[in-house]
């Protein structure tokens, strides 16, 4: 369900494993067989070190959360969005809402011309 994804920041050591890691995309697409996970992932405390160590795996997978990634109302509409892809019954009424400061930024380009 796209209600128990982890945010992104997010520190995991994963079934079988020792080594912890950082999540920094959700639902991505393999490249190699096309099926979609939950997460895709960088070794912690490294960070991207090569392709050859991104990990892709799904909530299941997940022994230990360690860490849970920042949560702010712009996460809350990206996973609603989510949600109307994936689980159109279980979306709420929520307009896709841009960032505040993309707002401002639009009004300060408009009085510039």
């Amino acid at each position: 369900m796209v209600d128990e994804l982890l945010p992104i920041g997010s520190v995991v050591k994963l079934n079988d494993t020792n080594k912890r890691l950082m999540i920094y995309g959700i639902k991505p697409q393999s490249t190699e067989d096309e099926k979609i996970y939950d997460y895709c992932a960088v070794p912690y405390p490294e960070g991207f070190i090569g392709d050859e160590y991104l990990y892709l795996f799904n909530n299941e997978d997940i022994e230990l959360l360690l860490y849970s990634g920042y949560e702010d109302e712009e996460r809350d509409y990206f996973i609603n969005n989510l949600k109307k892809k994936l689980e159109p019954e279980n979306a709420i009424d929520m307009p896709d809402k841009p960032l505040k400061e993309e707002l401002e930024a639009a009004k300060q380009l408009e009085g510039e011309y």
